[in-house]
């Protein structure tokens, strides 16, 4: 019998988080590897549920029935690596996608789909297509060349990520914490609130966007503008304003805003704007239904 994996960042998720795609998968070949990506399921329109829902099933040893039952999950397929054990990723993509194609339909797998391949006539085709792409809770397009190899790593020149525009929010700096390694003596993890009336409420972290300078520069403003220490993460006076960029928004029992957000990070400081400008929870809530 062969070993069934579905691995990420290192883990394999398979059996507890997943196990209804356990059987699934069991369906293709012995020796297959395949490039794809775990969501959650919508059965009704069939198609990918926000990502909020997956994030019920992650982080757990093992699922339950009521989250199975809630959160259903399928499987989109990408790309084939290895077919019969063989390594294939120096073929042009269109066959690699012929032969995911085939494995697929001959299998007859459940919960298993083939992303399908769109192709624009025109820019103004593929920019509708991009800024649709959140119709169907997804983060844009990629754009792949037909005769591309799969390569590992950062390559350029074959595949292109092509995003829809990010929400955006501007927030209150309320906390920082220092970083790890390299920045361990800095203060690079940030908290950010939002306006609820006339109190500022946590409503997420950053810790990428600045550049080396503007970092220095606020590390020296935070430790001259420290109200209390709790440990490592220091209170700091509310006076600056950063605009936030996100991908996705979604409602949250976890979260004192009652709000999380996905993939947070900081587009610019706002030094041009008092903090009574800055957004408000109700202005986050409106981008649920955006």
């Amino acid at each position: 019998e062969g070993e069934l994996h579905l691995w990420s960042r290192g883990e394999d998720l398979i059996s507890g988080q997943f196990p209804e795609l356990a059987e699934a998968l069991l369906g293709l070949p012995d020796g297959t590897v395949v490039d794809g990506e775990v969501v959650a399921w919508d059965a009704d329109d069939e198609t990918p549920a926000p990502f909020n829902d997956l994030q019920r099933r992650l982080g757990r040893k093992k699922v339950g029935p009521k989250i199975l039952a809630e959160v259903p999950t399928h499987f989109l397929a990408y790309d084939l690596l290895e077919e019969g054990g063989a390594d294939i990723r120096e073929l042009p993509l269109e066959k690699r996608r012929q032969r995911l194609e085939k494995l697929i339909s001959v299998g007859g797998l459940e919960r298993v789909t083939l992303t399908a391949g769109l192709e624009p006539a025109t820019l103004d085709a593929l920019e509708t297509l991009r800024t649709s792409a959140r119709e169907v809770n997804a983060e844009g397009l990629m754009l792949k060349r037909l005769d591309s190899p799969y390569l590992v790593g950062r390559r350029k020149g074959l595949w292109w990520k092509h995003k829809v525009d990010p929400y955006t929010l501007d927030a209150v700096l309320i906390y920082a914490q220092a970083g790890t390694g390299r920045r361990a003596n800095l203060f690079t993890d940030y908290t950010f609130a939002l306006w609820d009336g006339g109190e500022l409420v946590s409503f997420t972290k950053a810790y990428s966007g600045l550049t080396d300078e503007e970092i220095a520069k606020l590390d020296r403003w935070i430790r001259a503008n420290t109200n209390e220490r709790f440990g490592p993460v220091r209170s700091v006076t509310p006076a600056q304003v950063f605009e936030l960029a996100f991908e996705g928004i979604a409602e949250s029992k976890r979260h004192k805003s009652g709000l999380a957000v996905r993939f947070p990070r900081i587009l610019r400081w706002r030094e041009d704007k008092p903090i009574e400008e800055a957004d408000s929870l109700e202005t986050a809530r409106a981008l649920l239904n955006v």
